[in-house]
This record gives structure tokens, C-alpha cells and sequence, in this order.
């Protein structure tokens, strides 16, 4: 007996394993969700679908596995895009799958129409539209394929309404790989410069590792762990790289670029040699790229030749998997002077003790250091961090002690305020064991704050931490730094109220003013079974202090 094309469609979901949608129904996608209601695919019903792309995106990030979202077609998939950006700029493995007018009525500006495929084209990493109720399965089987291998990112399945109700028959994919030609069916790899690379960290005196994303990505923590402690090599980590080694390690030094630490931008510097791994090195990361570690030989270690020499130039690269490369380099590498690489580490740990990161305090105010630093101490680090975009972020990155790869999700390269949110709905969902933070600013928390109703709808254990200074921080604080004071359209002239707002979701919600409160609170909420949330009043002129070494210029740490 034949299937709906909507039912071969949650079937194929089926059978790629997917046990958790986050989406929002409409008009072009009632035949999905009417299959999707005999499903035991838990569907988690956002309030916008920006958010349901967020919470997808978090999902692959904290739990490994490709995360799914729904939306309607026109408006329903615009509100994707965003979300499918960000996918794409962090190299997220996700599968966004979209309603369509039917096909008689495509480009005929049909009531809801908006063409998705061209819309995103530059944000995928594929997309398909499928035209018939037989080629489901193989499009499904192809988006989770290319969505989760390689470098990983974003995938669209675009589906219109009427190839959802007509009826075909179910065939499962051969598990062989992509169907489509040129696209690898496993990773590239090139080592041929793997000796010159040895060479140069054999030789090096004072060597920097630079962990980024695709080290999360690859799983490939521990490898860079062995890696680090057998050839004596400090970490460095970029903001997608935080928690690649964890806090307290005796090799790792923080995290580099402008809101970086003080000691990892001075190591790199200093250093003789640099070996990124699975990092772009992007402008956030590297500043002034002709300042960027002058005087050292650069390894760069990445899945995607793309990214080879684009921001930087590099004397030695290694293409593949960055487990597998770490282990082959770790012994062509053997034979260095152990002596010299721990003068190399205790010169760290002078530049660290002598600029250590700031924790300035006014008496009587809440400084978002404070914050931080008592959430870690209440949670022994036992916690999954997600947060928004700006001075949040960053006061984030800079103080809370991630010991746990994979538990702190952030919008790295997009920077999309509004992420965290909703992303914090998805690391539930991948990971329900472990406490989940959210750290917003006022600014952002407020682009999607509808989804405290969804927290609420499904009793998500997230608790969400508000630093409200009233006003766009980050912004504000460039404004002070290099346009003379001049807030143009920064300042709020009224305060929300984020206490009553999460109250009338069902949110539990509390306000600290006090620093004395600041312990007792998070306590008390950290207990709490369901979502809560606090709001911190912080003082509007309380900046992210920028992590420049001594002797070098903010404007070197820019562009």
C-alpha cells in the first residue's frame, strides 16, 4: 500500500534517526504535520521560526547529531534564514525542511510563495526541491549525508503541498553515500607537507596551538589533549573553541582576539611557531592579519581547503580530520627539547599574573564578572552555557570556566543577536542531564523572548541569566571607545521589565540589584524543577575590557 508523500517524509526522518523536530505548522505544511501526529518524533512547537533554526542548530552543537527544524512556506521560511546563516557561518550540521505553494502555482507569486531555494542558496551548503513522493527518501538520506560530513553546515529540503499528499511508495535509501556527483563520499586529506610540519614544531621554542571550532566538530578534543601534553605545547582556544581543553588544564592559556585573554594573545605574539587547528582564523580572532603572529611559522590544520590561506598566509597546511592528523603530527613531531618548552609555559603563566583578566567592582553594583563566577561555583562547571550576542558574550567567554568541550554555544561568526534564547531550548533537548544557562544582554534577549512561552509549554529546566544594563552594550561601548561619547541610538529611555514579562509566560522570574543577593538567588533558582530567569540590574557603563597585551595598541586588535 502506498504512503502520502508526507508520510515517506517523517519515515525517512525515521529512519536517519531523528527523534526531535523543533518547527511551527502552517499552511503548505498541514500534510506534514497531520503525518508527523502518528510519529513518535517529538516535535517542539516554537513561537517563531527563527527560534525553531536556533534550537536546531544547538541541538547538532551540544549533541553531535544533525538537528531538524519545520517551517510553512514565504514568510515561515524568510524567518529561517537567519538561523540557517548562523548554521552556516559556525558550520552547524542541520536539515531545514520548508513548505511550498504546489508546484502548478510556483513562480506565479501564489498567496505565501517565496523562493527558498534562491533565497538561501548562499547559506547552504545544499538544498533540493523534491518533485515527487518517490524521491523523498534518497533527497532525506542525501541532506543528513552532506549536512554531517565534510565540513559540516546547513541543508534545505524544500517541499511543496501537494507532492506532501500524493502517494508513492517507500524505498530506504541505500546507506552507499551522496548521490550527487563532486561531492566527496569521505574526507579529503592531504599530508604531504606532514614532515615539514614535524620539523617545525620539533624545532620550535616557543610553539602555540589555536583550538577552533572544528575541533568540536571532529571530536577531536582529545587527540588535541595528547597532542598538547605529549609535545609540551600550550592552547590557545578561539570563542568557538572554548572548552576544547578544559579550564585548569596546566597547558591551556584562553582564549585569543580582542575580547580575548591577555596571555593567549601575548603567547601568540611571542610565539615561533602557530598550528591552528579546525580555526578559520577570522578577523575576530586574528586582528590586523599583518600583525598577526609576526615572526612565526604558521601550520594551519583544517577539513576545508577553502579556508587554507584565505584570512591568513600559512607556511604549512594539513588537510583531513583533525583527530587523525593530530596523532600522525604527534609523532613526526617527537624529539623536541622538553626544557625549553617549559620556560616556554612558565613565560605564560608570568604573562598571565601579570595581565590577568579584570574583575573591577563598584561597591554596591552587580558586575557581570560577579555573576559568572558564582554560577560556576554553584555548578562545580556541572553546565551547558548558551548565550546571546555583544558585551554578554563576551564578559560570557572571558570569565565563565568551561571544563567540557561542547558546552558552550555561542553565534560565533554570523554574531546573531537572539541566538541564545532558543539555542538554550535545543542543548535541553540534546543534553536533558545537564543544567542549561542562558546569558543575555537586555538588548538581545528581547529579539526572541516569546520563547520563555515555549520553556514554560514544555517545563525546559533553563534558566536564563539577563544582564540589563539598558542599553545596546557593545555598540555603546565602541561608541565611547572611538566616536567620543557620542551614543547615537544605544541608550533605552524605558526599562522592561523582565520579571513580569517572564511571569506572564509561567516563567519563574527574579530581580537582583545587590551583590549580596547575587548567590542566594542563583542558588534558589538553579533548584527550581521548570525555567526561570533572573535580571541583573548591571551599570550602564560597565565595558567588556579588551584583553590587549601590554606594549600593543587596541587598534592593533582590530581591523
Amino acid at each position: 500500500m502506498g504512503m502520502t508523500g508526507a508520510e515517506i517524509l517523517v519515515k525517512s526522518l525515521e529512519d536517519e534517526g531523528v527523534e526531535t523536530i523543533f518547527g511551527l505548522p502552517g499552511g503548505t505544511v498541514i500534510p506534514l504535520y497531520d503525518a508527523l501526529y502518528d510519529s513518535s518524533i517529538k516535535h517542539v512547537l516554537v513561537r517563531h521560526e527563527q527560534a525553531a533554526a536556533h534550537a536546531a542548530d544547538a541541538f547538532s552543537r551540544v549533541g553531535g547529531k544533525v538537528g531538524v527544524c519545520f517551517a510553512t512556506s514565504g514568510p515561515g521560511a524568510t524567518n529561517l534564514v537567519t538561523g540557517i546563516a548562523t548554521a552556516n557561518m559556525d558550520s552547524s550540521p542541520m536539515v531545514a525542511v520548508t513548505g511550498q505553494v504546489a508546484t502548478a502555482a510556483i513562480g506565479k507569486d501564489a498567496f505565501q510563495e517565496a523562493f527558498i531555494l534562491g533565497i538561501s542558496m548562499p547559506i547552504v551548503k545544499h538544498s533540493t526541491q523534491v518533485r515527487s513522493a518517490e524521491d523523498i527518501p534518497r533527497a532525506v538520506h542525501d541532506a543528513f549525508f552532506i549536512a554531517s560530513t565534510g565540513r559540516s553546515g546547513p541543508v534545505l529540503i524544500d517541499m511543496p503541498v501537494d507532492v506532501q499528499k500524493t502517494s508513492g511508495e517507500y524505498r530506504r535509501p541505500e546507506s552507499s553515500g551522496s548521490n550527487y556527483p563532486g561531492y566527496p563520499g569521505s574526507l579529503p586529506e592531504d599530508i604531504e607537507r606532514l614532515s615539514e610540519a614535524g620539523r617545525l614544531i620539533r624545532n620550535a621554542q616557543r610553539p602555540v596551538i589555536i583550538a577552533g571550532n572544528g575541533v568540536n566538530l571532529s571530536r577531536a578534543f582529545e587527540a588535541l589533549r595528547e597532542f598538547s601534553e605529549k609535545l609540551d605545547i600550550p592552547v590557545a582556544n578561539s570563542l568557538l573553541g572554548k572548552g576544547t581543553i578544559p579550564y585548569g588544564h596546566p597547558n591551556r592559556v584562553g582564549m585569543i582576539g580582542m575580547h580575548g585573554h591577555a596571555a593567549a594573545n601575548r603567547a601568540i605574539t611571542n610565539a615561533d611557531v602557530i598550528i591552528a587547528v579546525g580555526s578559520r582564523l577570522s578577523d575576530r580572532s586574528t586582528g590586523k592579519v599583518a600583525d598577526f603572529g609576526r615572526g612565526a611559522h604558521i601550520i594551519h590544520i583544517d577539513v576545508d581547503r577553502a579556508e587554507i590561506r584565505k584570512n591568513v598566509e600559512t607556511d604549512v597546511w594539513l588537510l583531513g580530520d583533525a583527530s587523525r592528523l593530530l596523532r600522525l603530527l604527534s609523532d613526526e613531531a617527537s624529539g623536541h627539547d622538553p626544557k625549553k618548552r617549559v620556560e616556554w609555559m612558565e613565560r605564560i603563566r608570568e604573562f598571565d599574573e601579570s595581565e590577568p583578566t579584570a574583575r573591577k567592582a563598584v561597591d554596591g553594583k552587580v558586575h557581570p564578572w560577579q555573576v559568572i563566577d558564582t554560577l560556576d561555583e554553584v555548578t562545580a562547571g556541572n553546565v551547558i552555557i548558551t548565550t546571546e550576542v555583544g558585551q554578554n558574550q563576551m564578559w560570557a567567554a572571558q570569565y565563565h570556566k568551561s571544563l567540557h568541550p561542547r558546552s558552550f554555544v555561542t553565534s560565533g561568526g554570523l554574531g546573531t543577536m537572539g541566538f541564545g534564547i532558543p539555542a538554550a531550548m535545543g542543548a535541553h533537548f540534546a543534553r536533558p542531564d545537564v543544567p542549561i544557562v542562558c546569558i543575555a544582554g537586555d538588548g538581545s534577549a528581547m529579539m526572541n523572548i516569546q520563547e520563555l512561552d515555549t520553556y514554560a509549554r514544555y517545563r525546559m529546566p533553563i534558566k536564563v541569566f539577563v544582564l540589563d544594563n539598558n542599553c545596546l552594550g557593545m555598540v555603546r561601548q565602541w561608541q565611547e571607545l572611538f566616536y567620543s561619547g557620542r551614543y547615537s541610538n544605544t541608550l533605552y529611555n524605558s526599562k522592561p521589565d523582565f520579571v513580569k514579562i517572564s511571569q506572564g509566560m509561567g516563567v519563574d522570574a527574579f530581580f537582583v540589584d545587590d551583590p549580596s543577593n547575587i548567590r542566594q538567588t542563583i542558588e534558589r533558582v538553579m533548584e527550581i524543577p521548570g525555567p526561570a530567569l533572573i535580571q541583573f540590574a548591571i551599570p550602564q557603563s560597565e565595558n567588556v575590557f579588551p584583553m590587549v597585551p601590554a606594549g600593543e595598541s587596541l587598534e592593533s586588535m582590530i581591523l
